[in-house]
């Protein structure tokens, strides 16, 4: 029997974490167009945006009076 060496066994423990924690979404603007994201997107309340993460792995932000929903997928 093959035993998993110590590095192996975290890399695994820490993608399966990591796959878990993520919640994809999709932010509505108010023309219509979607944007989706990577994970759920969180809302700065002083500055009034929306920031996240997109598909692309670039961060992103949108005008809170641009979003009509924010729906996790």
């Amino acid at each position: 029997m093959r035993l998993i060496n110590v590095p192996t066994l975290a890399l695994m423990a820490g993608l399966t974490f990591l796959a878990g924690c993520s919640n994809p979404s999709v932010i509505t603007l108010n023309d219509g167009r979607e944007i989706q994201t990577l994970d759920q997107p969180e809302y700065d309340d002083d500055a009034g945006f929306y920031e996240f993460e997109g598909l692309d792995g670039k961060p992103g932000r949108v005008n809170k009076d641009q979003v009509r929903t924010v729906k996790e997928l």
